[in-house]
C-alpha cells in the first residue's frame, strides 16, 4: 500500500514535528486533501495526500519528530486489495545484529527513504577518511593550515554505533565530524540535529569542545584522554581552524605550545554538558517548541559572526506629513493603514540599489551579491519571530510594499506562510520602535550581511537652518539602527548606505508616489 512521507518543508529543514493529525485510521481522503499538520523551525503547514483513498495507519503520533523522507502513514488507495501479510512484512533486508561491525567501505546514503527509526544505523565513516570535497574550504594563502591528525596513542577512535536519525548522520558527514566524539543530549544519549551543529559551531569559533561523559547513557565512545583531543583537535575541511600568526602586541607562543586558533585538550578534565534544570517549589520549566529551537540555532550561527553597528538620527517631517494628507484617502481606497514601515522599506530597497555589496550573501569563498532584492520583514508572534520575505521588493511601489507587509503579518501571526515565503531573504528591516525603543541593536540574520531596525519616531527638539540662521524646532525624529557583517562590509561602506537611505526620507514630501 502507498506510504506517505514526512516531506522536506524548506531548503534548510531536515525534519518535521507531526503536530496534529487531521484525518484518522478509517477516514477517507481525497488526493490532495490536507491530512496531517506539521511543525519545523521555520514553519507550521498542513500536508495534503499524495494519494485518494482510505487511512490505514498512523505510524508516527502527534509530537514525534522525524527526518526528511520518513514514512508517516499508510493509504489504501481506493480500489487496491489490502494484504495484511505484505503491509507487516519488513520492506527491506533484516538489520545486522547490534554486534556485527559495520562495513568500513558502505557509508549510509545521503538520500532514499529513512530506515526504522528503532533500528541502529550502521556508523559512517571513520575520522581518518578524506572529508567530502563539497565539505573542504581552501585556506587563504596568506594563513596555510597546518596538518594536524588526531592523536593516535590510544589507539584508533571507535565507530559510532548508537541510533541516529539519517539525517543527523548525513549533516555530521557533510561537516567531517565523527559521531563518536560528539556528546548526544538527547533521550538515552541520542545524537541530535542541534548536537553536531553545536559541535560544527565550536570548532569552527575554536571554543572548547565538550566531549562524551564517562558513565553516561551515551551509545557513542567513551570519554577517554585520546577521545577528548580528537574531539580538541580541527576536523579536516572544517573553515575558521587555522593557525593564524599573533597581531600587533601579542608575543609570539613559546616553543612546543600550540598555534594559535588550533585546539587542544586542556590540563584539567573537559566541562561536561549543563545538567538538566533542577526545578524549586512554584518553579515551572517552560518546554521549546519548534520556533524556539529554530531561533536558537539561528542566533547560534549569528554569534559567530563578527558584527560592528551603526545608528543614524533621521528627521522623518516629510513622511509623518506625507501619511497624514493620504491617510483618509488612502484607507478608504485600500481598506488598510498606510505603514510607516513599507515607507522605510522602500527607502532601503533604493539605499540597496545604490549599494549591491549589501544585497548579499556571506559564504566561505567569498560576497555573492543577490540579483533580487528580497526584503525580509522581521514580525513577531507569540513566543517567537518569524522573518517572512518581500521577493522582487524593488518592482513594488509604497502601495505594494504595504499591502505585502500587512498580509504576511497577518499570515504570519495566523500559521498561513508558505515555506517559499520565508526563504530568500537578501536584507532584514525590523521594526523595534512599535514597542517604544528608540535604540537597539539588531542581530544580522545570516547569511544576510546586513539588517536594519527602524525606532519610534518621537517628537524631539533640534537644530535647524533658516533664512534669519540656526534656530530650535520641535520635528519627528527617528533613530535607524543597522548592523553588519564586517567579513563582508565594512563601516564607511554601511555608512553611505544609512546615508542614502536617511536622504531619501528626509526628500519625501506631498508629491512623493505612494501608488
Amino acid at each position: 500500500m502507498p506510504r506517505v512521507t514526512m516531506p522536506q518543508l524548506g531548503e534548510s529543514v531536515a525534519e518535521g514535528t507531526i503536530g496534529r493529525w487531521l484525518k484518522q485510521v478509517g477516514d477517507r481522503v481525497t488526493k490532495y486533501e490536507p491530512i496531517v499538520e506539521v511543525i519545523t523551525d521555520k514553519v507550521n503547514a498542513e500536508v495534503p495526500s499524495p494519494f485518494e483513498g482510505t487511512l490505514t495507519e498512523i505510524l508516527v503520533q502527534e509530537g514525534a519528530t522525524v527526518p526528511n523522507g520518513a514514512e508517516i502513514a499508510v493509504i489504501e488507495e481506493a480500489g487496491e486489495v489490502a494484504v495484511a501479510a505484505a503491509a507487516s512484512a519488513p520492506s527491506g533486508a533484516a538489520a545486522p545484529a547490534p554486534s556485527a561491525p559495520a562495513p568500513a567501505a558502505a557509508p549510509a546514503p545521503s538520500g532514499g527513504s529513512a530506515p526504522a527509526l528503532s533500528a541502529p544505523v550502521p556508523a559512517a565513516a571513520p575520522t581518518s577518511a578524506p572529508a567530502p570535497a563539497s565539505s573542504v574550504t581552501p585556506a587563504p594563502a596568506s594563513a596555510p593550515v597546518p596538518a594536524v591528525s588526531a592523536p593516535t596513542a590510544a589507539g584508533p577512535h571507535e565507530e559510532y554505533h548508537g541510533p541516529v536519525t539519517p539525517a543527523v548522520r548525513r549533516l555530521a558527514r557533510e561537516h567531517g565530524i565523527d559521531l563518536g566524539l560528539v556528546h548526544g543530549t538527547g533521550h538515552a544519549g541520542r545524537v541530535t540535529r542541534e548536537d553536531v551543529l553545536a559541535f560544527a559551531e565550536a570548532l569552527r569559533v575554536g571554543s572548547a569542545v565538550p566531549a562524551p561523559v564517562p558513565g553516561a547513557p551515551s551509545p557513542g565512545a567513551p570519554a577517554t584522554g585520546a577521545a577528548f583531543a580528537a574531539a580538541a583537535a580541527p576536523v579536516p575541511g572544517m573553515p575558521g581552524i587555522s593557525a593564524a600568526p599573533p597581531t600587533v602586541g601579542e608575543a609570539a607562543p613559546p616553543p612546543g605550545a600550540p598555534a594559535p586558533g588550533i585546539l587542544v585538550a586542556p590540563a584539567t578534565a573537559p566541562v561536561p554538558a549543563a545538567p538538566p534544570a533542577v526545578l524549586g517549589e512554584g518553579d515551572q520549566l517552560k518546554p521549546m517548541t519548534q520556533m524556539r529551537k529554530g531561533i536558537a540555532a539561528q542566533m547560534a550561527r549569528a554569534v559567530s559572526v563578527p558584527m560592528a553597528y551603526l545608528t543614524l538620527e533621521v528627521d522623518m517631517s516629510g513622511v509623518v506629513a506625507l501619511r497624514e494628507s493620504v491617510k483618509r484617502e488612502y484607507e478608504a481606497r485600500e481598506s488598510v493603514g498606510l505603514s510607516f514601515v513599507a515607507i522605510v522599506t522602500k527607502a532601503v530597497v533604493e539605499g540597496l540599489r545604490r549599494n549591491p555589496d549589501l544585497n548579499a550573501h556571506w559564504t566561505d569563498q567569498g560576497l555573492v551579491r543577490r540579483a533580487h532584492i528580497n526584503v525580509g520583514i522581521a514580525v513577531a508572534v507569540d513566543d517567537g519571530l518569524i522573518v517572512p520575505v518581500i521577493h522582487d521588493a524593488d518592482r513594488l511601489s509604497i502601495n505594494g510594499l504595504n499591502h505585502a507587509v500587512v498580509d504576511l503579518a497577518a499570515r504570519a501571526r495566523s500559521n498561513r506562510l508558505r515555506v517559499d515565503e520565508l526563504q530568500g531573504g537578501t536584507f532584514t528591516v525590523d521594526n523595534t520602535g512599535w514597542f517604544g525603543s528608540i535604540v537597539s541593536a539588531p542581530i544580522v540574520n545570516v547569511p544576510e550581511v546586513a539588517i536594519l531596525t527602524m525606532e519610534a519616531i518621537q517628537r524631539r527638539p533640534v537644530v535647524v537652518d533658516t533664512p534669519a540662521g540656526e534656530a530650535l524646532a520641535i520635528r519627528p525624529m527617528m533613530y535607524m539602527c543597522s548592523s553588519f557583517d564586517h567579513r563582508a562590509t565594512d563601516g564607511a561602506q554601511m555608512g553611505r548606505f544609512m546615508q542614502d537611505v536617511k536622504r531619501w526620507l528626509e526628500s519625501v514630501d506631498a508629491q512623493t508616489a505612494v501608488w
